[in-house]
C-alpha cells in the first residue's frame, strides 16, 4: 500500500490489483466512516436484470448470516451501523453498489477492531453467500424477482421521473443507454437461482472493482481492506466499453404516450455532443444552469412565473451520455404554447439574451450546489466515482474555479451546438 498524508477530502488510488482499484478518501468531518465497493459492467439487456437482481439476492443472507434479520442484528452489534446495495447506471455503465456506513473506532468506546468487523460482514456479504444445493436458495430468488418486477411496474407512480426516463430511453431505444438500469419485466422471468448463480461467479470473478474507503482510517486499517480484498479468486477481467457520446440529429421527432394522468407531462431530449472529459463540459453546466437550473433560471422564470404555463419546469443534463432533457408539467390544452415559450428561451440563449442577473446566479447556483457536496460521504465518494468514469481529476473547487472562467460568449457557443432530438409527451388525451 503506498505511504501517502491525504490533506482532507482529497481522494488517492492506494492499490491495484486483479481488477479491484482501492481509493481512500481522508477526512475526519463525519463521526461515521463508510466503505462503497463498485462493480461495473457494461449496460447490455443481457446483464441488466441479472446485475440488479444479484444485491437484492446477496443482501438476504449469507453463510455466517443466513438471514435479514441475522444481518441486522449484527448491524445493531456495530453501534447501528447502515448496510445497503443497489444498482444504477452513469453513461452506458451499469454499477452494482455495495455500500457500509459505521461509527469512527475513536467513538466506538474504545473498541478497535471496528472497522475490520465491518469491512469483514461487507465482505461476507458480496463473496460467502447463502447457498442452497450449490447454487442461490430458491425462496430467495423468487421472492426477489417479485420484488423487482413490482419496482419496474412503479415507474409509473412517480410521473416526473417517468417522463424524463422514458425520453430518454426513447431517444437511445437502439444504444444501451436506453435500457433502463433495472433490466426489463419478461427478462426477470427468465432468472433462475442456477443461471443467476453462474452469472454471479462472472460478476465476482470478472468485473472491474472500485473501491472507496472514505472516513478517519490509518493505514493498519487499509491494509486489512486490501489483504482481504486479495483473497477474492479473479481472472481475465472484462474490459469496459467507453461510452458513445457523439450523435447528430438530422430532424427531431414527437412521441406521444397516453395514460391516465391529471397533468401533462411535457419533456424534451437534446443531444449535446459534449465528452465529460472535454473542457466543454464546464461550458455546459453553466449552460444548464442559466436555462433551467433553478428558480433563477428562463425556464423557471418565463415558462413558469411570468406565462404560467408549467407547475414545475427544469433541464438536467446527463453527463456521461451527453444528453440534456427539458421537463414542464402541464395543463394538456398548454402544450403547444408552453412548447414554444420553451423553444423562445432556446433560441435567446444561443442569441446571447442572458441578463446579468441569470449569468451571476447560475455561477453562483452551481458553486453552492458542489459546495454542499461535501456535506455527505456518499456524495462525495459518488463524486470521485464520476471523476473516474469520466476520466477526470477535478476536486470540487476544481470545478467551481473552472465554472467561474465560462464566458458569455462560450455559453452562446454551447447553445448553438445543441441539438433538439426527442419531443415526448405524456397525456391522458
Amino acid at each position: 500500500m503506498a505511504n501517502n498524508v491525504l490533506s482532507d477530502g482529497q481522494v488517492l488510488e492506494v492499490a491495484s490489483f486483479n481488477g479491484i482499484k482501492v481509493y481512500q478518501i481522508k477526512t475526519d468531518r463525519f463521526k461515521t466512516n463508510s466503505i462503497n465497493v463498485f462493480f461495473h459492467d457494461n449496460l447490455s439487456r443481457e446483464n441488466a436484470s441479472k446485475n440488479a437482481m444479484l444485491p437484492a439476492v446477496l443482501r438476504r443472507g449469507s453463510v455466517n448470516f443466513p438471514t435479514i434479520q441475522d444481518i441486522s442484528l449484527y448491524l445493531e452489534e456495530l453501534y447501528g451501523a447502515t448496510f445497503d446495495c443497489g444498482v444504477t447506471k452513469k453513461g452506458e455503465n451499469q454499477i452494482i453498489q455495495f455500500y457500509l456506513d459505521f461509527i469512527c473506532d475513536k467513538y466506538a468506546s474504545g473498541e478497535t477492531d471496528l472497522t475490520k468487523k465491518a469491512f469483514d460482514l461487507l465482505f461476507e456479504i458480496i463473496t460467502n453467500p447463502v447457498t442452497e444445493n450449490g447454487v442461490f436458495k430458491r425462496e430467495y430468488v423468487q421472492q426477489e424477482a417479485k420484488n423487482l418486477k413490482e419496482l419496474i411496474e412503479s415507474r409509473v407512480n412517480d410521473k416526473v421521473q417517468y417522463g424524463v426516463d422514458k425520453c430518454l430511453e426513447v431517444m437511445c431505444e437502439n444504444e444501451p443507454f436506453g435500457i433502463f438500469e433495472y433490466g426489463t419485466v419478461e427478462d426477470i422471468d427468465t432468472i433462475t437461482e442456477n443461471n443467476l448463480y453462474e452469472h454471479y461467479k462472472y460478476f465476482l470473478e470478472t468485473l472491474p472493482v472500485y473501491v472507496f474507503i472514505s472516513g478517519d482510517f490509518n493505514d493498519d486499517k487499509t491494509g486489512y481492506i486490501i489483504d482481504k480484498l486479495k483473497q477474492i479468486n479473479r481472472r481475465e477481467i472484462k474490459k469496459i466499453q467507453p461510452t458513445n457520446v457523439e450523435k447528430h440529429v438530422s430532424q427531431a421527432r414527437e412521441v406521444v404516450e397516453r395514460m391516465n394522468v391529471n397533468q401533462a407531462k411535457l419533456s424534451v431530449g437534446f443531444r449535446t455532443n459534449i465528452e465529460p472529459n472535454s473542457e466543454n463540459y464546464y461550458k455546459l453546466m453553466l449552460y444548464n444552469s442559466i436555462l433551467g437550473g433553478g428558480i433563477h433560471s428562463k425556464l423557471f422564470q418565463n415558462v413558469r412565473e411570468k406565462n404560467g404555463m408549467a407547475y414545475y419546469v427544469f433541464s438536467r443534463l446527463e453527463k456521461f451520455k451527453g444528453l440534456m432533457v427539458i421537463s414542464a408539467g402541464i395543463e394538456i390544452s398548454n402544450k403547444d404554447k408552453a412548447y414554444e415559450v420553451i423553444v423562445k428561451q432556446l433560441e435567446d440563449m444561443k442569441n446571447g439574451n442572458i441578463s446579468d442577473y441569470e449569468f451571476e446566479s447560475s455561477i453562483k447556483s452551481i458553486e453552492t450546489g458542489i459546495k454542499s457536496l461535501k456535506d455527505s460521504q456518499l456524495q462525495i465518494v459518488d463524486f470521485n466515482l464520476s471523476q473516474i468514469i469520466a476520466g477526470t481529476k477535478d476536486s470540487p473547487d476544481d470545478i467551481i474555479e473552472k465554472v467561474k472562467k465560462v464566458s458569455r460568449q462560450d455559453v452562446i457557443d454551447i447553445a448553438n451546438c445543441i441539438e433538439m432530438d426527442t419531443v415526448y409527451f405524456l397525456t391522458s388525451m
